[in-house]
């Protein structure tokens, strides 16, 4: 039977929840109050057929590329959706990194993708290996799926072994889609988009999870003209025409990125700071430190990782995300830049439950 579900969006919607919430993924929400925007000239409806013609230029001006390059989508599960859609054909094989975010492969699985997989190993601090890569790859790979930042440990992929997965990718005639939703968690040095790389790099991305305005579901695809236009007319099966009111508030976002994204990195930033200190005290957990990014994967040492989370929900009224979910039970996943207060007594909480 084709696979149609998400186990762990079911689970996120369902069982996340806990007063101490380290199961988050992205940062605090932005109140609309402190947004600098005159909702009375707003309009419910407007002319967006195939976008929103402002939207689209701030989307393309905030990544130095040319508006026709730009697919509006609903948050970036859903671009997520849209570029495989577009690219591939039931039974063309895909190459995902693993671990994976799940949704990733509950679309690839959707669409019947012939699914294959290269490593990610802790031991290498979960870096892309382009060797690996090259080893994974075939004559029949459509596809090479990554997250950059990477999805569940938020390590960054540089530019130059980007350009060496492009270069595989171009060998071969593949295309590689990299989700760049939390790239923007990069606060110092922020890496260009990796669009820029090369025709044969597709991105997706949203303002969902670095700036505090999930709600607006503001996404976008990143692809060659004819690619997008592909895209447009494949989502007139999935929504037709966007929400107009939520892509003017997205305008309005873009017009004030900095604020949103500075409100939040304060946050970030002092969660990362406790949770580094916390994962150097704890003797049952390890870790790849990485400087960026809004989650950490960190792996229990002993015992089993669901039932301990279980205990900690129940017990203990805090959540974190199973590694199961990322196809690592041994792991679990932390999300900061919520609030800070209930982060520290999150973590202590966690350091009882460690016992």
């Amino acid at each position: 039977m084709r696979h149609k579900h998400s186990d762990y969006m079911h689970w996120s919607k369902t069982l996340s929840r806990a007063r101490f919430n380290l199961a988050t993924s992205g940062v605090a929400h932005f109140p609309l109050r402190e947004l600098p925007v005159n909702l009375e000239e707003f309009e419910i409806n407007g002319d967006n057929s195939y976008g929103y013609a402002p939207l689209q230029e701030a989307i393309a001006a905030h990544h130095g590329v040319d508006p026709d390059c730009v697919v509006e989508s609903a948050g970036t599960s859903m671009a997520n959706h849209l570029a495989m859609a577009a690219i591939i054909e039931p039974g063309d094989e895909v190459l995902i990194e693993h671990p994976a975010y799940g949704p990733i492969l509950d679309v690839a699985e959707y669409l019947q993708a012939n699914v294959k997989r290269f490593r990610r190993v802790e031991e290498n601090g979960w870096a892309v290996d382009p060797d690996e890569v090259r080893r994974s790859v075939t004559s029949e790979t459509r596809l090479i799926i990554i997250t950059n930042l990477h999805n569940p440990t938020s390590v960054l992929t540089p530019e130059t072994v980007l350009r060496k997965i492009g270069d595989i990718a171009r060998s071969i005639g593949a295309l590689v889609l990299v989700d760049e939703v939390y790239l923007d968690a990069v606060y110092e040095d922020t890496p260009r988009t990796s669009y820029h790389l090369g025709p044969e790099f597709v991105v997706t991305s949203s303002l969902t999870k670095v700036y505090g305005v999930s709600g607006l579901r503001c996404g976008w695809v990143l692809a060659h003209p004819d690619v997008a236009w592909k895209m447009r007319r494949l989502n007139d099966l999935y929504s037709a025409t966007p929400v107009y009111p939520g892509e003017l508030l997205s305008v309005a976002a873009f017009n004030h990125l900095d604020l949103l994204r500075e409100r939040a990195r304060r946050i970030v930033e002092a969660d990362r700071k406790l949770l580094r200190d916390f994962l150097r005290q704890q003797s049952r957990l390890c870790a790849v430190e990485a400087n960026w990014g809004t989650t950490s994967f960190p792996r229990l040492l002993s015992g089993n990782t669901d039932a301990f989370l279980e205990r900690l929900r129940a017990e203990f009224d805090t959540s974190a995300v199973p590694g199961r979910f990322f196809e690592m039970p041994d792991h679990f996943r932390i999300g900061m830049g919520v609030n800070t207060e209930m982060f520290a007594e999150g973590l202590k909480r966690l350091s009882r439950a460690l016992g």
